[in-house]
């Protein structure tokens, strides 16, 4: 991954002349929070989707961090993502912005450090690889458990929760699977490594509730998306064993956008290929991020050209 400039406290840098100390608190400690975002080639040019919606979220994960004061609004950061863009010439690009205890904190105190915050760009397209959105992917459900809202707070997008997706995704994909779908600690269906999980059954929509789960920016818009279909969305408890029951299942996530999960834990989900449900709404998700629905119109912010 490159990024040719990277955006850093408030100015734009060459990206490979971007670098952090060693004793970068952050890095030692996993005290940074972060945004997974998408810009996409669109009816009228390039447009980052959903940008103030992330951008709100990212503040409100500094919040449950901890934090009291930052040294951006999220129309600042708003605007430093539009300019990241425009400055490295993508029309389609990954957008990463991170909060990150940059200064102090060694006490394992936040008060005693300096936020500091970056924004970097770059081209990724399949996050489950090229075939996913066509033909689905493998799932297992994990042997380790998803945090414990009272553990590591899961309505933050912490960089320090990610070892607890890295174990997980790894043990899958050392066993031959693409995916890991996690439990909560009351063993229900909680969501997978870096996507929320819906089920289909009866022409519903099933997915987890909100409590324990990262409350998905894509998760949202495919509900709204599908109750725009006029589908019933139900989130409720979700066991294990319905997974392998359900007519469909899919994830949902920034990085992954729309893929339908074929077989979980070595059992044929469906036809065993992307359900028509999924493709349905697969379809609309890719429409609203080109600008061709409706709605696009207040989830797309439009990068001007330099």
């Amino acid at each position: 991954m490159q990024s040719k400039y990277i955006w850093i406290n408030g100015k734009l840098m060459n990206g490979a002349e971007v670098q952090m100390p060693f004793l970068t608190p952050a890095v030692h400690y996993g005290m940074a929070v972060f945004e997974g975002i998408r810009c996409y080639r669109a009816v009228n040019g390039p447009a980052i989707f959903r940008l103030r919606e992330h951008m709100e979220r990212l503040l409100k994960s500094a919040t449950v961090m901890g934090w009291r004061e930052l040294p951006f609004t999220a129309g600042q950061l708003i605007e430093a993502c539009v300019e990241t863009v425009r400055a490295n010439g993508h029309e389609e690009c990954y957008i990463r912005p991170l909060i990150y205890l940059g200064a102090g904190g060694w006490n394992l105190n936040l008060d005693g450090g300096q936020a500091q915050v970056g924004i970097a760009v770059w081209q990724w397209n399949a996050y489950l690889g090229p075939e996913a959105t066509e033909n689905g992917v493998r799932a297992n459900v994990s042997s380790y458990t998803r945090h414990h809202p009272n553990v590591s707070l899961t309505k933050s997008k912490v960089a320090g929760n990610y070892p607890n997706s890295v174990l997980a995704k790894t043990e899958s994909v050392r066993l031959g699977f693409d995916e890991a779908i996690m439990l909560d600690t009351q063993g229900m269906v909680a969501e997978c490594t870096g996507e929320n999980i819906f089920l289909v059954r009866d022409g519903k929509l099933l997915t987890p509730p909100d409590a324990q789960i990262l409350e998905g920016i894509t998760r949202d818009t495919v509900m709204i998306l599908a109750r725009d279909m006029g589908m019933e969305v139900i989130a409720q408890p979700i066991s294990r064993d319905q997974l392998y029951t359900a007519d469909e299942v899919f994830v949902t996530g920034t990085a992954a956008e729309v893929v339908g999960l074929r077989e979980i834990d070595f059992r044929t989900i469906g036809n065993g290929r992307t359900g028509p449900i999924t493709r349905k709404l697969q379809q609309a998700y890719h429409a609203s991020v080109r600008g061709e629905l409706p709605r696009s119109a207040k989830w797309l912010t439009y990068v001007p050209s330099k």
